[in-house]
């Protein structure tokens, strides 16, 4: 009898520029290669993949011999950085075509790097990436904030004390990056 395997994506989070910016601790559920990796957020969301909109305001090929793409995209806390080549090409080819300002919707994973000296820098690595309308924004960031005060007042998350615990987690602060972010809404 043949099995019947369905591959299931995990959702995709919602989360602020300046939270993915200042989130750092990652961890996987098994130790092998092609598990899934998560990012922990200061908010205490579990991440795997996440959808983000925004400005595209900048864009870039830093490649050398192929073509590789970097985008930057603002939200009303901060910028998400963009990379995406020949291994997300729906994705890099979205790029090449918009030119800025676009209003962009993006799904990706987060992806961490640090640098030799010990810096980390958080990007995404977009699966897709669409052209959207300002109204899309407008509601992604009355969803996102809603989302993120909810993770903020979970007093009983186990990932978000796991979050407080690396991070110490001001929460006065992101509070007041969720006022930011709906102060933008039109």
């Amino acid at each position: 009898m043949e099995e019947n395997l369905q591959y299931v994506r995990e959702p995709a989070k919602r989360i602020f520029a300046q939270e993915l910016q200042e989130s750092n601790l990652t961890y996987k559920e098994e130790d092998d290669q092609y598990s899934k990796q998560y990012l922990i957020t200061q908010t205490g969301a579990r991440i795997n993949r996440l959808y983000i909109t925004g400005t595209l305001i900048e864009k870039e090929n830093i490649g050398n011999e192929t073509e590789y793409w970097r985008a930057r995209i603002t939200d009303p806390t901060g910028a998400f950085f963009i990379y995406a080549g020949q291994y997300q090409q729906e994705a890099a080819d979205a790029i090449v075509r918009i030119e800025p300002p676009g209003f962009v919707a993006v799904i990706g994973k987060p992806n961490i790097y640090t640098t030799p000296e010990g810096a980390t820098m958080t990007s995404v690595r977009p699966e897709t990436i669409q052209v959207i309308e300002e109204d899309t924004i407008d509601q992604w960031i009355v969803d996102t904030a809603h989302q993120t005060l909810q993770r903020l007042n979970d007093k009983d998350n186990p990932v978000a004390k796991q979050a407080s615990a690396h991070y110490q987690t001001d929460l006065t602060r992101y509070k007041e990056m969720i006022i930011t972010a709906l102060s933008a809404v039109r």
